[in-house]
């Protein structure tokens, strides 16, 4: 049995390598191919526990030890430019699962993981023509027409937390995290303002965004009872390269379902 798990645990290790890797290349056309991966990943991790004589021990030690979570989430955009509006609503969604580790017989205990989260930027700026093929980001004119504008940030996570557990199933988590940028794009709705044809409906999607900071990190708050909590982060870091004229860092408020 030990030997079926060391394979087990080796699968699942390629499983979550290859899923990182192919989210560096232009083959990924959709995020939720990461997401179902890496989702498919963490539950690999449960199901191939074993479960019959001796081994129900260790199962039942390996669940209280390993957290697999989903949540959604908004940012509020701090250090906007004057002439910039967002949505309400900036609507992202992340899937994550730890490993933790009691401290003794306390509540208290430390957790280290892996994650994926997906932030969604609506706003009025859009990508207009440069002759050096770099993008810059300005405020969408009056002239342009348009339906939507959007940008998608995706971040490949660590998160670390120290936790704290009452017996009444209370928990509260103060933690950091530190993302890195996969694959940035973002899409526009609107009249065609690229090639000048005049259309009043065009659906453009950009694929190579350069001028956004590779990493991110900020710290984590959760608090929560049983299998739901609501969390808030904050980055440190600017989402934006210097000379972009945006330098905009975000809050982000939700809440995480922890079923297992």
């Amino acid at each position: 049995m030990g030997l079926i798990q060391f394979y087990a645990s080796q699968s699942v290790i390629k499983l979550i390598t290859y899923f990182c890797q192919l989210a560096k290349t232009k083959i990924m056309k959709s995020l939720k191919h990461i997401l179902i991966g890496f989702t498919a990943a963490l539950l690999m991790m449960i199901i191939l526990a074993p479960h019959d004589g001796h081994a129900q021990v260790v199962n039942a030690s390996t669940k209280k030890r390993i957290s697999v979570g989903v949540g959604m989430f908004t940012d509020i955009w701090l250090n906007k430019p004057s002439d910039m509006r967002t949505r309400n609503i900036n609507q992202g969604v992340s899937v994550f699962g730890t490993y933790n580790m009691p401290f003794g017989k306390s509540n208290f205990s430390f957790a280290i993981g892996l994650g994926v989260s997906v932030h969604n930027l609506y706003w009025n700026y859009y990508l207009p023509k440069n002759p050096s093929g770099t993008f810059q980001f300005a405020h969408i004119p009056d002239t342009i027409s348009h339906k939507r504008s959007k940008i998608t940030l995706p971040y490949l996570e660590l998160p670390l937390e120290f936790r704290y557990k009452t017996k009444s199933k209370v928990a509260i988590a103060i933690g950091f995290k530190i993302g890195y940028m996969m694959y940035a794009h973002a899409k526009w709705v609107g009249k065609d303002y690229l090639l000048g044809t005049g259309s009043s409906k065009e659906i453009v999607s950009f694929k190579n965004i350069k001028n956004i900071e590779k990493y991110n990190y900020g710290p984590t708050l959760r608090i929560g009872y049983k299998w739901f909590h609501v969390n808030a982060s904050y980055s440190l870091a600017p989402v934006f390269t210097k000379g972009t004229g945006v330098d905009m860092y975000p809050i982000s408020v939700g809440f995480v379902l922890l079923p297992f």
